[in-house]
């Protein structure tokens, strides 16, 4: 007979995941989770047909059917990649196709080119406000800003240098301060100075907890016991600063409750904010810039600056350059005007074309430039700004350019 005691455990055999096929290149996992292949990106669209049966019988689309083909279209544009098709931001290509066109299309005649010019601002700022409101990331900004100076350096090398009036050093300044712009470009779209998420639960508050600041009187809260609201908050610290500033916070309930960040949890230190297109709250926020898909922050807030003023330099010059060579014997002002026969080459009314595209870029690059000088002139930030103009406690100074916060220091 046999013991109980003698007898082994019988071990149970792990039921092993079958393991996924690799992918080959132009294959990949599509939003519902399926393996899908690049070649049948138009097959199975069951709400684009919907949507061009209601086009052609002219029949109202629902504003949902069309967020929908928008998905199923950003989901299918994908190129061929090593372990699977990569997807494609749909808000890159609009730049990539419709600038060229545009800017060929304004150089046939002097009318086009006052039509086109002024309705590709009109279309920016159209598209601006769009996803503004919706609070989307875009990549539209930032690869129209890329391909613009890859295209004005492309039509400068084409169209201008030819022609014998550049010389060797002046293109190779052009094209240092070309390098120099996506050298800034690159440091500031790094980290501008995002709050990390602590780990622990020492650096957040309940939500009943936060209930209990805004109780007047001096009751006792139940996250912090044996202490009143004001002595428990004098005695918290912000612990997420990466340089060790730690900030004691205000005993004002009020003031609590405008530090803290209930999507991120965690309590801000002083000037921080929330990006609600980010996500995520940065140190010293002065504002979302779409022309770098990023917050404008603490760390890379100097690199904006710097960028900004590259740009200016490096645009101007270019401009004096081919003015100088499309209308000789003219200073830049009068041939900006006033350049005659400027369009019976078309070498020199694409040249021309892409100077007054340039003037546009540059002129609102300039109006923030300005605007971030006199902020700083004024320690506020641009987000301090707008919030003071939207509570009505700032005054506008100088034609708007100055705004009064009343936080000056």
């Amino acid at each position: 007979m046999t013991h109980k005691g003698s007898m082994k455990p019988v071990k149970k055999k792990k039921t092993e995941e079958p393991e996924l096929e690799p992918l080959c290149c132009c294959e990949y996992i599509d939003r519902n989770g399926e393996k899908n292949h690049v070649a049948a990106c138009l097959c199975d669209c069951q709400d684009l047909d919907e949507g061009c049966d209601r086009w052609i019988t002219c029949k109202s689309l629902q504003p949902e059917t069309c967020e929908r083909i928008m998905d199923t279209v950003s989901d299918r544009l994908r190129i061929p990649w090593l372990r699977g098709a990569k997807k494609v931001n749909i808000s890159i290509i609009p730049p990539l196709v419709l600038l060229p066109v545009f800017l060929h299309v304004a150089s046939w005649h002097f009318l086009l080119g006052v039509v086109v010019l002024t309705s590709l601002p009109v279309l920016a700022l159209w598209y601006y406000y769009l996803t503004h409101r919706r609070k989307e990331q875009t990549l539209f900004f930032l690869s129209l800003g890329l391909f613009s100076l890859g295209y004005m350096y492309y039509v400068f090398l084409q169209e201008v240098v030819p022609k014998g009036r550049v010389g060797p050093v002046q293109l190779a300044v052009l094209t240092c301060g070309l390098f120099l712009i996506l050298l800034a470009l690159h440091r500031a779209k790094k980290n501008p100075g995002y709050l990390s998420i602590p780990a622990s639960s020492d650096t957040s508050l309940s939500s009943g907890q936060l209930e209990c600041l805004n109780r007047k009187g001096q009751e006792k809260t139940k996250g912090f016991p044996g202490a009143d609201t004001a002595g428990s908050l004098n005695n918290r610290t912000v612990k997420d600063d990466p340089k060790g500033s730690s900030r004691l916070l205000a005993g004002s309930p009020t003031k609590v409750k405008e530090d803290w960040c209930a999507k991120c949890q965690l309590v801000r230190p002083a000037r921080a904010w929330h990006c609600r297109i980010c996500g995520i709250c940065v140190r010293r926020m002065d504002h979302h810039c779409v022309w770098i898909n990023s917050c404008v922050g603490e760390s890379n807030h100097q690199a904006f600056i710097l960028a900004l003023l590259i740009f200016l330099l490096t645009s101007v010059y270019g401009i004096t350059l081919t003015l100088d060579t499309i209308c000789r014997d003219r200073s830049v002002f009068t041939a900006l005007f006033y350049c005659p026969g400027v369009y019976a080459n078309y070498s020199s009314a694409l040249s021309f074309t892409c100077v007054w595209y340039s003037v546009i870029v540059t002129a609102g690059m300039a109006y923030i430039f300005l605007i971030q000088l006199i902020n700083i002139s004024y320690n506020v930030t641009e987000r301090e700004v707008q919030q003071a103009l939207r509570q009505k406690t700032g005054r506008r100074l100088l034609c708007g350019l100055i705004v009064d916060t009343g936080l000056l220091g």
